[in-house]
C-alpha cells in the first residue's frame, strides 16, 4: 500500500484544548468545522466529547455529521442558517445557531418553533464580513428575547487582525463591541485562538479555539504561550526510489533544481493530489528518519524529491516527516507563501490514522 499517511495524535489534541481552557478561563467550543481542518471531525470530535463544553461548525451538514456519530453536546452553526426551512431541523437536532443578518433574525421570529433556541447574536465590529450592522444590535437582541423564541443569546463578534500582536485593530474592534452591547445582559464571545493565546485582556465567557486545537500558531513570530501547543498531525510518508546524479544534472518538472555537487536524490510518496503545498521550493524542510534535510525541486501530484546527500544512512523505505512535530507545519506552510489553516484543509486522499 502507498506509505503517505497522517497520523493524529489524540493525546496532543486534548492538551490543546485544555489549554484554551486554561489561560481563557472560559468556556470554549472546540471548532471542528472543515473536518476539524482535515483531521477529521469525528474522532476529534469524540476525543473531546467527554470534556469539552461544544463543539462549533460552519453549517448545519457538518452539525448533523457529528449527531449522526452520537455528539450529543451543544454544536453552534458559525454561519447561522442559509435558508429558513433549515430551524425545523435545527430545533429537531437541538443545534445552536449563529444568527448575523437581519433577514436570519427576521426568519427565526416568523418561524412556528415548538420550543426556544440558543443563539449567537454576531455583530460587525469591523471585519465587514458577516454580522450585524451596530446600529442595528441592541434592536435584534431586545426583539429576539420578547419574542419566546429564544432560550438564550451568547452576543459575539470576530476579530480580522488578533494575529498581529502589535495591531490596534483588535481593540478597536473592541470597543465598536462594548457601544454595541451596552446594556445587553448577555454572555459574550469574542476570543478566536489568536485571541485566546494573545490577548488576555479581552473579555469572553465562551472562547473558539480554531488552529491552536491542532497545535499550530496562528502567528507568524515566536509567542510564549503558542511555543506550549502540541502539533495533533504528522504526515508522513517514504522514500521510494534513489538516484545518484552528478553536478549538473536537473531535476523534477522545469528543472528547478540543478544539481550543484554529486547528489542523492530522494522520491518520495507524496504530492500535491495529497494536499502536499505544490508552491513548496527547494530547501522546505522535512525530516528523514529523524533527521532534517530539504525539498529539492518541484512538488508534482503524486511525488516529491528530497536531498539525501548529507544523509548516507537513508535510503529507500526511510521514513518521511513532512511536517509533524519535528517540522512544523507552519514552517512549511510559511515557505510555500500560505498558512498553516490551508494545508491542514487541503489534506485529501492520505488515509488518517489515530492514537
Amino acid at each position: 500500500m502507498r506509505p503517505a499517511r497522517a497520523l493524529i495524535d489524540l493525546n496532543a489534541l486534548r492538551h490543546n484544548y485544555r489549554l484554551a481552557r486554561e489561560v481563557s478561563g472560559a468556556k470554549a467550543l472546540a471548532v471542528v468545522k472543515a473536518d476539524a481542518y482535515g483531521h477529521g471531525a469525528v474522532r476529534c470530535a469524540e476525543a473531546l466529547q467527554g470534556e469539552a463544553d461544544g463543539f462549533a461548525v460552519a453549517c448545519i451538514e457538518e452539525a448533523l455529521q457529528l449527531r449522526a456519530a452520537g455528539i450529543r453536546r451543544p454544536i453552534l452553526l458559525l454561519e447561522g442558517f442559509f435558508e429558513a426551512s433549515e430551524l425545523e431541523l435545527i430545533e429537531q437536532h437541538d443545534l445552536w445557531c449563529v444568527l448575523h443578518s437581519l433577514w436570519q433574525v427576521e426568519a427565526l421570529l416568523q418561524a412556528p418553533l415548538r420550543k426556544p433556541l440558543t443563539v449567537w447574536l454576531k455583530l460587525d465590529s469591523g471585519m465587514h464580513r458577516v454580522g450585524l450592522h451596530p446600529e442595528d444590535y441592541a434592536a435584534a437582541y431586545r426583539g429576539l428575547q420578547a419574542s419566546g423564541k429564544v432560550a438564550r443569546i451568547v452576543l459575539m463578534s470576530h476579530f480580522a487582525r488578533a494575529d498581529e500582536l502589535d495591531c490596534p485593530r483588535s481593540e478597536e474592534q473592541l470597543a465598536v463591541f462594548e457601544q454595541a452591547r451596552a446594556g445587553l445582559d448577555a454572555e459574550i464571545s469574542l476570543r478566536n485562538s489568536p485571541a485566546v493565546l494573545g490577548w488576555p485582556n479581552m473579555p469572553s465567557d465562551w472562547v473558539r479555539p480554531g488552529i491552536m486545537l491542532y497545535g499550530a500558531s496562528p502567528f507568524e513570530q515566536a509567542q510564549a504561550l503558542a511555543a506550549q501547543l502540541q502539533p495533533v498531525m504528522t504526515l508522513q510518508s517514504k522514500v521510494i526510489s534513489v538516484r545518484e546524479l552528478p553536478a549538473g544534472e536537473p531535476v523534477g518538472y522545469g528543472a528547478r533544481f540543478i544539481s550543484e555537487r554529486p547528489t542523492r536524490v530522494g522520491v518520495v510518496a507524496m504530492g500535491y493530489a495529497d494536499g502536499y503545498p505544490r508552491h513548496a521550493p527547494t530547501g522546505t524542510p522535512v525530516a528523514i528518519d529523524g533527521q532534517l534535510a530539504r525539498i529539492i525541486g518541484r512538488v508534482s501530484m503524486d511525488m516529491l524529491t528530497v536531498d539525501l546527500s548529507d544523509l548516507p544512512q537513508a535510503g529507500l523505505g526511510s521514513r518521511v516527516e513532512l511536517w509533524g512535530k519535528q517540522v512544523l507545519a507552519s514552517e512549511v506552510a510559511a515557505q510555500a507563501g500560505t498558512i498553516p489553516y490551508q494545508i491542514f484543509c487541503n489534506l485529501r486522499r492520505v488515509p488518517l490514522s489515530y492514537s
